[in-house]
């Protein structure tokens, strides 16, 4: 997969065939979205598109709305969008200027002239252009003026139309992230460096890699003790490109990626009167150095709420039974 970080680095193709949206989680419906698009190119020798912005729209509509947390960054939404067969994935930024380009200028200009637009496969309830005043309709009505045709995916057709981005951001601030994964067809995750913290799990027997999310803007689930796996990811700066082995965005190397079980914890530390909101994992049957590599948790079930003990000893006594359970999970299967 191609990806371009701005629509004007993009070279308008011959016989596209796009979708637009946020697309935050990736989720079952749209991935119903994507299975069409990529359905559509085969019928007629295209190449699929995916235009997404970044950032969200409603960071720059509703700036003074800081609650909004996303499901994915964007390296970990590429990966995704990679291993379901897209062919080029355009993130361009997401300004008011941009947003108040009448329906019609928004086909004409950005769909049909930079990106050569011949089939669009589009949700139901997509809406874009000022005020979003663009949808199906308007796709439809501009369709013979520039000659390209409209496939809607109807709301009866997006497998479990109950899916929403919504509904998974909920899920995961409750902890929740069992049905996070079943909402979207896999694991969420959480992408970082991993950095020095103040060894008090080692002195516990239960030594974590301690991570640093850089990217302010990524959801964190509720505090509490989660069964995970861990992968691996390497040494990378944010300057590096996606073709680099260890960006996420290359799915290609995804599937070797050494990844090990774990538990993961998210918290204060309520136990050390801890001030800071720490992301640790203990990774089982481990022991290398891993400082200033990054990390991927794929976070698969909810052990615990964080609570506080009177003492390490009892701290440390819980972590054996959070342990036993994590393990007791990843041995049903």
């Amino acid at each position: 997969m191609q990806v371009y970080h701005h629509i004007n680095d993009f070279t308008r193709l011959e016989n596209a065939v796009v979708t637009i949206g946020t697309f935050d989680g990736v989720h079952l419906g749209h991935q119903q979205i994507i299975k069409e698009l990529t359905d559509c190119a085969k019928l007629i020798k295209g190449e699929t598109v995916v235009l997404t912005f970044f950032p969200h729209p409603r960071m720059i509509l509703n700036p003074e709305n800081h609650a909004l947390k996303m499901i994915n960054t964007m390296a970990e939404k590429a990966e995704i969008l990679d291993h379901l067969g897209v062919d080029h994935l355009i993130i361009t930024p997401f300004t008011r200027d941009f947003s108040n380009q009448t329906p019609e200028a928004y086909i004409k200009n950005v769909l049909v002239e930079q990106i050569g637009l011949k089939t669009m496969v589009i949700g139901y309830d997509h809406r874009f252009g000022k005020d979003r005043a663009g949808g199906l309709n308007e796709l439809k009505q501009f369709s013979a003026t520039y000659n390209y045709t409209v496939k809607e995916i109807a709301e009866e057709d997006v497998k479990d139309a109950a899916v929403s981005s919504t509904r998974i951001r909920n899920a995961l601030n409750l902890g929740d992230v069992g049905t996070a994964l079943e909402l979207m067809g896999h694991p969420f995750t959480l992408s970082g460096k991993v950095v020095r913290g103040d060894q008090i799990g080692r002195t516990l027997g239960y030594p974590t890699a301690n991570l640093f999310i850089e990217e302010n803007y990524k959801l964190i689930p509720a505090d509490g003790i989660y069964a995970v796996t861990v992968e691996l990811l390497g040494n990378r700066n944010k300057n590096q490109q996606v073709n680099d082995p260890y960006h996420p965005a290359n799915a290609k190397k995804a599937g070797s990626r050494p990844h090990y079980q774990g538990m993961a914890y998210i918290g204060h530390r309520p136990t050390i009167n801890g001030m800071s909101r720490n992301i640790e994992v203990n990774i089982f049957d481990f022991n290398e150095d891993i400082y200033h590599q990054n990390i991927q948790l794929n976070f698969l079930h909810f052990i615990r709420h964080d609570i506080r003990f009177d003492s390490l000893e009892q701290l440390k006594t819980q972590l054996a039974e959070d342990k036993k359970d994590t393990i007791r999970y990843f041995a049903r299967g």
